[in-house]
């Protein structure tokens, strides 16, 4: 169905019907993303706005999402359309994950000293702690390597959470 052929009534009750945290996440992504400030995302951002939020598509979701901006919308997606594709997988993403607090209490369970970072020592330390067990040589910074995505050194609370949608 055409964005065009839905009322604004309809995408009012669609957000109502929807935790207002949710929906000012979605909007703080939606603008993060939207370069030009025009009110529309181009279909090349929509995966990596979708990451951001913690959504983790497949290539085959990604490449339906693209066709369907790319048909339906003339490439472009605004915040309704925007509502209506994340809100679904959000709701339903939250419900099979684990809530932001637990999220943010394992975090905190690696950051020791609490800079928002999980460092090589941190990591070590709490694979002994946690699963009681040292790790072979390389094989924790084999770890690191593949979590630490903007490869700083560190692991953030995003890759952390990337880490174990992945998984």
């Amino acid at each position: 169905k055409n964005s065009l052929d839905r009322s604004p009534l309809e995408s009012l009750s669609k957000i109502s019907s929807w935790p207002k945290q949710s929906e000012s996440t979605l909007q703080e992504a939606f603008k993060e993303f939207d370069y030009d400030q025009d009110g529309y995302l181009n279909y090349k951002d929509v995966a990596e706005c979708m990451r951001t939020m913690g959504y983790m598509p497949t290539e085959m979701e990604l490449l339906e999402i693209v066709q369907q901006i790319k048909m339906r919308m003339g490439g472009l997606m605004d915040f309704d359309d925007f509502i209506e594709l994340m809100g679904p997988r959000m709701m339903g993403e939250t419900a099979d994950m684990l809530g932001l607090k637990e999220l943010q209490s394992a975090f905190s369970q690696f950051d020791l000293d609490g800079d928002g970072k999980i460092s090589q020592d941190e990591m070590k330390e709490a694979v002994k702690t946690l699963l009681g067990e040292k790790l072979k040589k390389g094989e924790l910074e084999e770890i690191l390597k593949e979590l630490d995505i903007n490869a700083d050194g560190s692991i953030d609370f995003e890759e952390f959470v990337m880490m174990l949608s992945i998984r």
